[in-house]
């Protein structure tokens, strides 16, 4: 006997499999929470500004003010960190930071201008760190060691060998980096409690400014010092779990730093003067217990968050080059090794770098690297709050901390900071993403991942429609809601360009084929005709929508069309057809004009001499002719009085909005039987053009010639562009009867609509 029955072996058999899948699947590199997140984000935040101006800061603006400059930055940081947490739970992280979280959520335009923007602000934050340690340097040992610039340009090409090795090594070295900073900041804490002075610490609660400062202008020098909560998302590509590790050490990271900052200010202000804390950019190692403890603590920050941003900073380029957004950096998103590292960006970053270093100082990059990452901040945070008001069923962030209002006020926050600071630069940066996001938009590139823009479409058409439907009708916002059976539209084209142009713009068309059959058969081909329609929209540019239905007859799909089609108050209110060529068709298409007519929908009827194939929905003939070429002449309107009238001079005057009807006259024409009433219905129709506001410069014309309507139509509108007639859908038995008086009526007629109007609109509304 068998030790394990049949049912038990299989389910061994599958946890064996599940084992090894899981043990095939785990990533056998990459960096955790503490080490690729916390670390980064925590030496980056704890850098050159905390060591070198933090002590200008709370001189100038005072510790109270330097309290809410540390609390607001903070503030801010924390609610992008927020934003960053919830959306990096939401989504498979993988390389690029802030860019791939950005791109896949509000799409490839924003995507594409942030990814820019951001990966220039950090890799000219790399210059600010290698000018801060340079000034360090030389502060503590004077020229020995060179220029400032001289010290600034060899500590640059040591970082991007650093880093150009790979971010492994980068990343071990960090944990040392951090030991020393650890200790350099005890060693200030030490020495700053025994200087502690509380009537000192009295004496700077206000603000000293020096000539040209401020508030605005301490929070642009402070605030790059919390910038760094980007490191760890900037090695998203590298992380373990990023959807775990970012939330964690981000925040982590965001809290840890808050505390130092606010007893470091504390702490400065009650150990120093103003003046002192003004005038001396070591001011901490003055204060500290051990001098040489905070150079190798400003050393170890300066160079670690250089080091981090250089990490970052090529990252963030490989992955826009790989997303193939501007295609002139596409040769950037190659990696280098197993880890793919991207090495050409590392390259890139580097010269721009040192074009800083050559060019500025650390008092000129702090204010544009502010607003660089404000932008990026900001644009986070925007992100995270349309994903949330979308209530798009695929947001389901893990990390459940984060409100669509903590978003919103952290965008605006970041928006309000930037005029705060400058208003010239804040200008200049939001046009300079403007300007990023119009070129992507311009290039339509198209993009291989979903983002939450069609969700938020589909929220705000979904909230319009509700209120659309609790809304009263009004005649006023009447507009052209047409369905256009049109067939497979490319053997009749006629009737979809005639609804394009009678709908203007203004209104929606929907271009329908009826394919009769059962739907069981016809599947297939129902979804090849759905494709072709979509395939000629797109072609002809077309602002129109497909529909495809399958019925045992004409008559029923037409029914099923007109009866389904569309959504609350945007179902189609007009049903564009074509009028038949043959005599033998009248009976069919009179019962599906009284059809029509029963569902209370107006009716437009094309008729077009001498073509073949506009009443059918068998695709069978083709027709030759060019579509779009409007023939010229006047668009003449045949007045019988205000049921079809107004919906005929109505549809008149949106055919003069298309760009090949623009400079149509519209003639507004009246048959009478005699000259006694010409005189009176002339006032009527003019009173009638002048209310409309729709044919002010036309001509209205009356014609009492004492002949039959049929033949002054014919003889009055026969080099007109088009005319336009109203009728009446047949009753029951009298199809044939109907189709040939309307042809009597029409005649030669190379051009005429046919208008049988359901109402819901007015002139003079």
């Amino acid at each position: 006997m068998e030790q394990f029955g049949f049912r038990e072996r299989v389910r061994l058999s599958a946890e064996k499999r599940l084992s090894t899948a899981k043990t095939e699947n785990r990533k056998p590199q990459g960096f955790g929470t503490f080490g690729g997140v916390f670390t980064p984000c925590t030496l980056t935040i704890l850098g050159v500004i905390m060591f070198l101006r933090y002590g200008q800061v709370v001189g100038q603006a005072g510790v109270i003010y330097a309290l809410v400059i540390v609390a607001v930055s903070k503030v801010i940081t924390t609610l992008t960190a927020l934003s960053l947490s919830a959306i990096a739970t939401n989504t498979e992280v993988k390389g690029g930071g802030a860019y791939f979280l950005i791109s896949r959520s509000l799409g490839v335009e924003f995507g594409g201008a942030i990814g820019v923007v951001f990966f220039l602000a950090q890799a000219i934050s790399v210059a600010m760190y290698v000018i801060g340690f340079s000034e360090a340097l030389v502060d503590t040992y004077g020229s020995a060691f060179g220029s400032p610039v001289l010290i600034a340009t060899v500590t640059n090409v040591v970082v991007f060998v650093c880093v150009f090795i790979g971010a492994g090594w980068t990343i071990k070295v960090q944990y040392f980096i951090l030991a020393i900073l650890g200790a350099s900041l005890v060693s200030f804490f030490i020495g700053a409690a025994g200087d502690f002075d509380p009537a000192l610490l009295r004496t700077n609660l206000q603000p000293s400014y020096l000539a040209g400062q401020n508030f605005f202008t301490m929070f642009a020098l402070f605030f790059p010092a919390v910038t760094g909560i980007m490191a760890g998302a900037n090695m998203s590509g590298d992380l373990r779990d990023p959807g775990r590790s970012i939330p964690k050490g981000t925040l982590a990271a965001v809290a840890v730093t808050a505390g130092v900052y606010l007893l470091q200010a504390v702490l400065l202000g009650g150990s120093r003067s103003s003046d002192e804390l003004i005038g001396n950019n070591l001011i901490i190692k003055e204060i500290a217990w051990s001098g040489s403890l905070i150079t190798a603590g400003v050393f170890a920050a300066t160079l670690s968050s250089a080091l981090g941003s250089m990490m970052g900073s090529p990252r963030i380029l490989q992955a826009l080059a790989r997303d193939d957004v501007f295609p002139f950096l596409k040769f950037f998103g190659s990696g280098s090794g197993k880890s793919v590292e991207p090495r050409r960006a590392t390259v890139v970053t580097f010269v721009i770098a040192q074009t800083c270093i050559l060019l500025g100082d650390l008092n000129a990059i702090a204010p544009v690297i502010t607003m660089f990452f404000m932008i990026t901040y900001g644009t986070l945070n925007l992100a995270t709050f349309y994903e949330a008001i979308t209530k798009n069923p695929s947001y389901r962030p893990r990390f459940r901390f984060s409100h669509w209002s903590t978003s919103l006020l952290g965008a605006i926050a970041c928006l309000s900071v930037m005029f705060l600071i400058d208003w010239v630069w804040a200008i200049v940066s939001l046009v300079l993403m403007a300007g990023l996001c119009w070129y992507v938009s311009l290039h339509e590139i198209e993009v291989r991942w979903g983002n939450m823009q069609s969700g938020l479409k589909f929220e705000r058409t979904r909230r319009n429609l509700l209120k659309l439907e609790a809304e009263m009708y009004h005649p006023k916002n009447w507009r052209p809601i047409i369905l256009a059976l049109s067939g497979g539209a490319w053997t009749r084209p006629h009737l979809a360009v005639y609804g394009h142009w009678l709908s203007a713009g203004h209104g929606i068309l929907t271009l329908s084929q009826i394919i009769s059959g059962e739907v069981e058969d016809r599947l297939a081909q129902r979804t090849s005709a759905e494709r072709m329609l979509r395939s000629f929209i797109e072609k002809q540019k077309l602002e129109a929508f497909p529909a495809v239905v399958v019925a045992p007859f004409v008559s029923d799909g037409i029914e099923s069309l007109v009866q389904c089609h569309g959504i609350g108050g945007l179902r189609p209110n007009t049903v564009l057809l074509g009028w038949p060529n043959d005599s033998t068709k009248s009976e069919i298409f009179g019962a599906n004009l009284r059809l029509i007519s029963q569902l209370d929908r107006s009716i437009v009827a094309l008729r077009l001499k001498n073509l073949v194939g506009t009443d059918d929905f068998d695709d069978s003939e083709p027709v030759h002719d060019d579509p779009w070429k409007s023939p010229s002449g006047t668009i003449d309107v045949w007045w019988r009085g205000h049921k079809n009238g107004q919906l005929m001079l109505l549809l008149a005057y949106l055919l003069t909005l298309n760009p090949e009807w623009r400079h149509r006259t519209i003639r507004l024409l009246r048959a009478v039987d005699n000259e006694t009433a010409a005189e009176e219905v002339e006032k009527h129709l003019v009173k009638l053009s002048e209310e409309s506001r729709i044919a002010v410069e036309a001509s209205t014309i009356v014609v009492a010639e004492g002949t039959d309507v049929a033949t002054t139509i014919q003889t009055r509108s026969r080099f007109s562009a088009i005319v336009i007639i109203g009728f009446e859908a047949p009753d029951e038995g009298c199809e044939r009867e109907f189709f040939e008086s309307i042809e009597s009526i029409a005649g030669n007629l190379p051009r005429v609509i046919l208008v049988d109007s359901a109402g819901g609109m007015e002139l003079n509304s």
